[in-house]
């Protein structure tokens, strides 16, 4: 039987109620630990592995119809420990990160409301998996996924890596139904444009560097992205206001981190040159039809892709050139311990 849409709504307004407002100063590990003790023998078997297990790298935001994950899924968890894990996804995210992931999760009840198969749009198929055990190792990982959510988080001490990081949504905006208006990443589309348009014409024209997006993100799911040739214009050509607001557009991607994560983010993120850092646009400058923007410094890439669907079809990622999954904290940690 369809679960309608409103109902779907209500349940995770409940569940964000009930889960999500945790104490603050829970330790992720402590929150990871609880809920993995919660787990069957068979749920841990699928659920908790190795550190070094291939699939840790292996990541993508297909639907899981379309793509095997390894984890366990919502579908498989009882209620006890459905509110264990939204209580660690709260405890790994910002409350506007938490929230956001309801409402992608949501998005495929509006899919379905829209008349879309309703196997193949399940809100319950989004897997979470561990690797490493939080109680018992130095470094461990885990990761969330499912349609148009990836997360990568990797722990070593007190430090965490967060990518690789993507966020979709499908329809980028809601035109029909209860939901009507609605716009998970509207302000990253938005954001986008606006630097843009603040551009006069020769280094719009800089910034532009093909006329056509590439129907997805560039990166894809690659486990490791090498830096490319920066395209575009960079962060050195533009003026304060301009600076500012391509500052705004990368915090855009971290707000939904904890501030501790986002802060140190941002610290490596200052340290690189404003001659390093580049803004580039493909596709159309209109909204409505195909576009894509970049935004690359030494050490990350930001993909945002709205061409799919008549432009209705965002898909979006954070890279680390040296830090998907935490391979930069790995290493140091290694180095401190030998």
């Amino acid at each position: 039987m369809i679960m309608n849409y409103q109902l779907l709504t209500l349940i995770t307004a409940i569940a964000y109620f009930n889960f999500g407002i945790i104490n603050d100063d829970i330790d992720p590990g402590t929150s990871a630990t609880a809920f993995i003790n919660s787990l069957t023998a068979e749920q841990k078997e699928q659920g908790v592995l190795a550190l070094e297990d291939s699939r840790r790298l292996d990541w993508h935001f297909f639907p899981s119809s379309m793509f095997d994950r390894e984890g366990v899924s919502l579908a498989e968890l009882n209620g006890g420990q459905k509110e264990l894990l939204y209580a660690h996804l709260r405890n790994s995210l910002s409350a506007s990160g938490y929230e956001r992931v309801h409402k992608i999760m949501g998005l495929e009840a509006v899919l379905r409301e829209m008349g879309q198969d309703p196997e193949f749009r399940d809100p319950e198929k989004y897997f979470v998996a561990f690797y490493g055990h939080p109680e018992k190792d130095n470094i461990w990982a885990w990761s969330f996924e499912g349609h148009h959510i990836s997360l990568n988080f990797t722990v070593a001490g007190d430090k965490v890596a967060f990518t690789p990081k993507f966020w979709g949504a499908n329809p980028a905006e809601v035109r029909l139904g209860s939901r009507k208006g609605e716009r998970v990443l509207g302000r990253e589309e938005d954001y986008g444009f606006s630097l843009l348009n603040s551009f006069g014409e020769k280094h719009k024209n800089k910034a532009i560097f093909s006329d056509q997006t590439f129907g997805d993100i560039v990166t894809m799911v690659l486990d490791k992205v090498d830096p490319s040739v920066p395209q575009g214009l960079s962060m050195q050509e533009m003026s304060e206001d301009q600076q500012k607001l391509l500052r705004k557009i990368i915090d855009q991607y971290l707000v939904d981190m904890p501030e501790a994560i986002a802060k140190w983010r941002k610290g490596k993120l200052e340290k690189e040159s404003t001659a390093d850092i580049y803004f580039g646009w493909a596709g159309s400058v209109v909204k409505g039809k195909p576009h894509y923007y970049r935004i690359q410094g030494k050490t990350f890439m930001i993909e945002f892709d709205n061409s799919q669907n008549e432009a209705n079809h965002i898909h979006t990622v954070w890279r680390d050139f040296d830090g998907d999954f935490g391979r930069d904290l790995i290493k140091e940690h290694y180095q401190k311990d030998h």
